[in-house]
């Protein structure tokens, strides 16, 4: 039939008064009892079981049924929980196969509000599900309670739909009222009207007497209603808070709070439900904006520092205060809803589209516009930050839980909050945009792809903080920053205490911490010998330290990564004598030289010596750790004054997946028949393991050295173009690069993602020191995250004593297979693909690892 014919209602005076309901209509009755609706879908059923319509019941509320089984109708039940994209996406799937000209009921609109907690999302239901209706020529009844939901979320629906009929009665009248009726009119359509349904008359009310009457019921009927300026989700916390100062039990009301606003993980939710009281939820939720979950990295933020204040309340009173604010994950759902993109996210969940339309979804997702009523909540968090720098932090649902870290996943975004408010205002937009479209970067869809998170709801909230620190002239930054560990299974040290936990310790923003930046090492600490470091000379210690400190430049409004000598002259006395440390080697050949200079870099000695902040430190990872019953990662940042007096704050805070080894293995001596090609001691990573290995993939890196800088990207391409091409077909590949992978500087190595290398089951880095190829057991980095949780190998090549025997020339006779792996020899001379017969050993208790080639015959 053709879009907007008319059909048959059941009502035929009914059918006359309203013009039809017409083929395309959503017809939503709002009623204050779902008897008032069977009244009239009832005898939509009887006439579409007549005239042999295709008709679809969709069951998921704990109401009784609204259709009767019977013979003509299908009745499809769906499960209602708190997954908002995969129930919506469940009936989007039925609604498609059912296809044009179908006629449908839906339950009660009103019962998503126990599912979702909250009006705003039931109208994104009904905003994205009515128009696809719409496109299908189809008919839909929907009931709503009256009374129930917020103004705003009625509009929402009535904005959107066909027909909006309001339904009034009382024991001897039913009267119905259309508020909309689109794209029909009458003189008498938008007046109130009768309904007999013993007789089946609907007509209009035209006299006094009987508007009086009408006027009489409905007025009784919206007196029976709650606050509506209010949405429901305002409204349970309102009560909630109400209760609790009437001095009456909320443990009931607790619990729902945790389970709708802090974490959907049940072991999460025991620990914050033993550490907060209920002032403590009421204030995560007067710092919300909009609602929904605060996502994983607010709630393990906030669970971290709750332990601590419960837990060890001195070491809390040097903790700064937090002041965080959260984006509500509804608002993520929201902003997709009003911006008109929900069909293209629901495409891009299909498996055949799941990468092809990432990039498309992330260019509208960073091109969208807020609702003016969020644009007035971001002016007011604002006000409140004044003109100190934030930081927008991605808070997925599902980041940072137990086994799914989303390490280095999602954007985190800086700003220098300066200028206007206009400025301030499009700054902050725009970094919650770009936060928003980094859930679509490859390294996220991959990570999503390879967990068996695909089909899972993740929506993004947002964690706003503060950037602690403080002003050095044009620059903003803290003391120190970095990440903790409160349990150590990579050994720098000897004689090291892993259970004591450690630091990847930097100057200035964590940022240095957490990513392999350009000839920049961070100071890593073993909490039970802090001074202690792997280098035995200046010399070497000044080598591999920190070279660039991140701080956000006030004058250019950016994030920047500044050379130790362009802000150490910046920085007070007292502060450079924590942070910088004399090369006196250096110097003293200087002066043999007859040059009188300083020499410093960055050791952040001073704070290391520190033994009161380095305990706090090693008690703080302890205290979370046994509440956790399971080692955790932290980031946090140091500020110090000159008085000495420090305090810490506490970022972030997630489970720390660590490789739990599954035996020793016994390296043996090489056969007869093999070829050393690496043998080492102390220069890996990894679980126990005996593995053939059939591909070897390797980056030539004199030929590497020597090509253009603008085309070394290219390289990494085709390394990613080999991970994807085999891409779960169960080979066992490893890959060999100079200098580092997951780095973003081409000079330090192969600047590969971690989707570039993820079907690798190990990976060596090989250093080549006269070009600046230099490896880093980076534990700690997000890079690092990544191998732990693909448990895939990582093993170094150094210029030391750790290699006990490398022989890459062992390859010279293999066929390079590049050509037939990714259809081109362009890069022949560079990348080399290897098909070989290999065997890979290594122990973690001796930290021994062998490879061997098994000899070809002549």
């Amino acid at each position: 039939m053709a879009a907007f014919d008319p059909i048959c209602s059941g009502i035929p005076e009914m059918d006359a008064c309203l013009d039809h309901i017409r083929l395309g209509d959503n017809v939503v009755w709002q009623v204050s009892d779902l008897r008032e609706f069977r009244l009239f879908t009832d005898a939509y059923i009887r006439q579409a079981v007549k005239d042999r319509r295709n008709i679809i019941y969709f069951r998921f509320a704990s109401h009784p049924p609204l259709v009767d089984p019977q013979p003509g109708v299908k009745i499809v039940p769906i499960e209602l929980t708190h997954h908002f994209e995969s129930f919506t996406v469940k009936i989007h799937n039925i609604i498609e196969q059912e296809g044009w000209d179908a006629f449908y009921v839906f339950d009660c609109l009103s019962e998503l509000q126990t599912a979702w907690s909250t009006d705003l999302m039931m109208g994104n239901f009904f905003k994205v599900t009515c128009p696809y209706l719409f496109s299908l020529n189809t008919v839909a009844f929907f009931p709503l309670i009256r009374g129930k939901h917020s103004f705003r979320a009625i509009a929402k629906i009535r904005d959107t739909t066909q027909l909006f009929l309001d339904v009034y009665s009382d024991a001897d009248h039913v009267y119905v009222r259309p508020e909309k009726v689109w794209n029909r009119y009458s003189d008498t359509m938008f007046l109130p009207h009768i309904f007999i349904p013993e007789r089946q008359t609907f007509r209009p009310i035209l006299d006094g007497v009987q508007a009086s009457r009408f006027y009489t019921i409905m007025n009784r009927s919206q007196s029976r209603a709650v606050e509506q300026n209010k949405d429901a989700w305002d409204r349970f916390f309102d009560d909630a808070k109400q209760d609790y100062a009437a001095g009456k039990n909320i443990d009931e009301a607790c619990s729902e709070m945790c389970k709708i606003m802090m974490s959907r993980d049940k072991k999460m939710r025991a620990m914050i439900q033993s550490q907060f009281t209920p002032e403590d939820f009421f204030d995560v939720r007067d710092h919300m904006i909009g609602t929904g979950m605060i996502g994983g990295k607010a709630a393990g933020l906030l669970l971290a520092r709750k332990i601590i204040e419960n837990n060890d309340p001195d070491l809390y009173a040097r903790l700064e205060p937090h002041d965080s604010y959260y984006i509500g994950s509804d608002v993520y759902y929201s902003y997709i809803v009003d911006n008109n993109f929900w069909d293209l996210r629901i495409r891009q969940r299909q498996q055949q589209e799941y990468f092809a339309l990432a990039d498309d979804f992330a260019d509208r997702l960073s091109s969208g516009s807020f609702a003016p009523e969020m644009e007035q909540r971001f002016v007011r968090l604002l006000e409140y930050y004044g003109r100190d720098p934030i930081i927008v932090r991605s808070s997925s649902i599902l980041e940072d839980g137990f086994g799914n870290a989303f390490a280095g996943k999602y954007e985190s975004v800086f700003c220098a909050n300066a200028g206007t408010m206009t400025e301030r205002l499009h700054e902050l937009e725009q970094a919650i945009r770009t936060v928003y479209a980094s859930t679509m970067s490859l390294s996220a869809l991959d990570y999503r792809k390879r967990r068996g998170l695909d089909q899972r709801d993740e929506q993004m909230a947002l964690l706003i903080q503060r950037v602690s620190g403080s002003h050095y002239e044009e620059y903003y930054m803290p003391c120190a920053a970095g990440v903790g560990y409160s349990y150590s299974p990579y050994r720098f040290l000897k004689n090291q205490d892993p259970s004591a936990g450690m630091l990847r310790l930097v100057m200035g923003l964590g940022t240095g911490a957490v990513d392999r930046t350009e000839g920049s090492y961070p100071r890593l600490v073993n909490l039970d010998q802090p001074e202690a470091t792997a280098y035995t000379t200046v010399a070497e210690r000044h080598r591999y330290s920190q070279r660039k400190v991140a701080a956000i430049n006030k004058t250019e409004k950016c994030l920047a990564s500044v050379s130790q000598r362009n802000i150490e002259n910046k920085l007070p006395f007292y502060l450079q004598n924590q942070l910088l440390e004399h090369d006196t080697e250096a110097e003293r050949n200087l002066r043999e030289l007859g040059m009188r200079r300083q020499v410093r870099f960055i050791s952040c000695h001073g704070l290391v010596k520190n033994r009161a902040l380095m305990t706090d430190m090693k008690q703080m990872l302890a205290d979370i750790q046994s509440v956790y019953q399971y080692p955790v990662d932290t980031e946090f940042t140091i500020n110090l004054a000159e008085s000495g007096e420090y305090v810490i704050n506490l970022l972030q805070c997630r489970p720390l997946q660590v490789y739990e080894d599954t035996g020793k293995v016994i390296i043996p001596a090489p056969a007869s028949d093999e070829t050393v090609l690496l043998e080492s001691k102390g220069a890996s990573m990894g679980l126990s393991r005996t593995m053939d290995l059939d591909t070897i993939v390797a980056v030539d890196a004199k030929a590497y050295y020597e090509m253009p800088y603008a085309e070394k990207s290219e390289i990494a391409k085709c390394i990613g173009a080999i991970n994807w091409k085999y891409r779960g077909q169960g080979r066992k590949m490893m890959l060999m690069v100079p200098g580092r992978v997951g780095t973003s500087s081409p000079e330090l190595g192969v600047p590969t993602a971690f989707a570039d290398i993820s079907e690798f089951s190990a990976v060596c880095e090989i250093a080549v020191s006269n070009v600046g190829y230099n490896p880093e057991l980076s534990f700690g980095s997000h890079i690092f995250q990544d191998l732990v949780e693909a448990e895939i190998l990582y093993t170094a090549v150094f210029e030391n004593d750790h290699t006990l025997a490398y022989h890459p020339e062992a390859l010279d006779g293999c066929v390079n297979h590049l050509k037939e792996w990714v259809g081109s020899d362009q890069y022949a001379d560079i990348v080399k693909v290897y098909e070989t017969k290999c065997r890979l050993y290594y122990d973690v208790e001796s930290e021994h690892l062998l490879c061997v080639l098994k000899k070809t015959e002549e």
